[in-house]
């Protein structure tokens, strides 16, 4: 079974119970902090025209690849 994380959070998901988002990343406002696949907290910059997060385990999500720029 392949474990999912919050990305806001950083909390594992389970299936069946709620988990809770923030206001500005429901929005789209806020970047991820936590990686999906494991976890960790990356490290993020954030710019006028979008942002990069870096898992050091599986690499950069931008902003353009999810289409929030």
């Amino acid at each position: 079974m392949d474990e999912r994380y919050n990305p806001f959070t950083g909390k594992r998901i389970v299936p069946g119970l709620d988990d809770a988002m923030p206001a500005s990343a429901a929005l789209g406002l806020e970047p991820p902090r936590f990686c999906e696949q494991c976890g960790r907290r990356m490290i993020v910059q954030v710019s006028p025209d979008g942002w990069w997060a870096k898992c050091s385990r599986h690499g950069v999500t931008d902003s353009a690849q999810l289409e929030r720029r």
